[in-house]
């Protein structure tokens, strides 16, 4: 857990968020898959680079370190010229066949778990050929546009109040099917952290932490659904819209989502979801009292809770959204609404469900 924690803070630090992120040796079991899901790290493409056995204890055995310099050297592939060089290499420890081949054991017990929780974003390539060759076939996968595994081309918009689990639920809709998952409020921060034209016009907004207005979301939220991904493949939205104003924006402008979910969710439910949760200010670990508590007594003295986790903040915001829930109801007249209120990977079975299925056609 403190893995994958530490992990999805990186992800959501501005680099990330701006240029993207390559992850590596994480995760190692279907576990931290499951885990790094459920807390919303999903990547668009996963590369899995395979080779035998034999190449790679072959590979192990002849790595070679320099102690003065940490460069790692091989007998084989990557003998340095200089003679100096070569006497003070050594061998790392751990490298011995036997040690390998208990690694790679180890390796294929819970890779043979872990594959298919990226179904349909996975390509294996062989490492069993020049650097070159694996790096272009790695390069030409990732930035080829995949098209959408759904029957049809989706454009969801997932609504709920805050803590129904919109979020996740976007996340795997997009791995599975290969939707674009636009998050609008992710979409606002990336155009600050990107300095862009739109980004300027929004940061005064983001100080006050006042809302954005809606002609400058719409304008920031044109611009990723006019994208070629998005045409090509389809998207999954959330966080917009928020009420009837901006669904008639959004569907005056040409977004028309064809399939709509509210999750329900009950106030006690969202209020144990969120106000419960708290921070460690000296390590950053995020725990939770009921799901996730602190470790010792002396850690949950000094955690810390969020202001915008308090009840009075969580009961503003969701008032804010059942005002407006109505409206949005009325709007999109087919939507589907359902209990949010269990296991997340149930209430998916239920949105794909709607995906898949036709729309029942309402009597008039």
């Amino acid at each position: 857990m403190l893995l994958v924690r530490l992990v999805q803070e990186r992800l959501r630090e501005e680099d990330c968020i701006r240029r993207g992120w390559i992850l590596d040796g994480i995760p190692e079991t279907r576990e931290q898959a499951l885990l790094m899901q459920t807390l919303g790290a999903f990547p668009r493409q996963v590369l899995v680079l395979s080779a035998p056995d034999t190449v790679l204890i072959e590979r192990n055995l002849g790595k070679r370190i320099d102690p003065q310099t940490g460069e790692i050297y091989h007998a084989t592939f990557d003998w340095p010229p200089e003679p100096e060089i070569q006497k003070r290499l050594i061998a790392p420890a751990g490298i011995s066949g036997g040690e390998t081949a208990r690694r790679l054991l180890a390796y294929h017990r819970n890779i043979a778990r872990l594959l298919p929780s990226y179904p349909k974003i996975l390509k294996v390539i062989a490492a069993d050929q020049p650097c070159v060759d694996v790096f272009y076939q790695a390069l030409t996968y990732v930035q080829t546009i995949h098209p959408s595994n759904a029957p049809f081309t989706p454009r969801v918009l997932l609504c709920g109040p805050v803590g129904s689990g919109r979020s996740l639920q976007a996340a795997l809709l997009a791995q599975k099917y290969g939707l674009v998952n636009v998050c609008c409020g992710q979409l606002l921060k990336e155009a600050v952290a990107d300095k862009s034209e739109y980004g300027e016009l929004i940061r005064p907004f983001f100080e006050k932490e006042t809302a954005v207005p809606d002609n400058i979301t719409m304008k920031v939220l044109k611009r990723r659904l006019d994208r070629q991904d998005c045409v090509e493949r389809g998207w999954v939205l959330h966080g917009f819209p928020r009420d009837g104003g901006q669904a008639l924006l959004m569907d005056s402008m040409g977004y028309k989502p064809n399939r709509v979910f509210f999750l329900n969710v009950p106030f006690d439910s969202i209020l144990e979801r969120l106000t419960l949760r708290r921070t460690d200010p000296v390590t950053g670990e995020r725990s939770h009292l009921m799901y996730k508590p602190p470790p010792t007594m002396e850690i949950q003295a000094r955690l810390l809770q969020s202001p915008k986790d308090s009840e009075e903040q969580i009961k503003l915001r969701m008032d804010r959204f059942y005002r407006n829930s109505a409206e949005l109801e009325e709007f999109y007249g087919q939507a589907i609404t359902l209990n949010g209120d269990q296991d997340p990977y149930t209430v998916f079975e239920y949105i794909e469900s709607g995906i898949i299925n036709p729309l029942r056609k309402k009597a008039p």
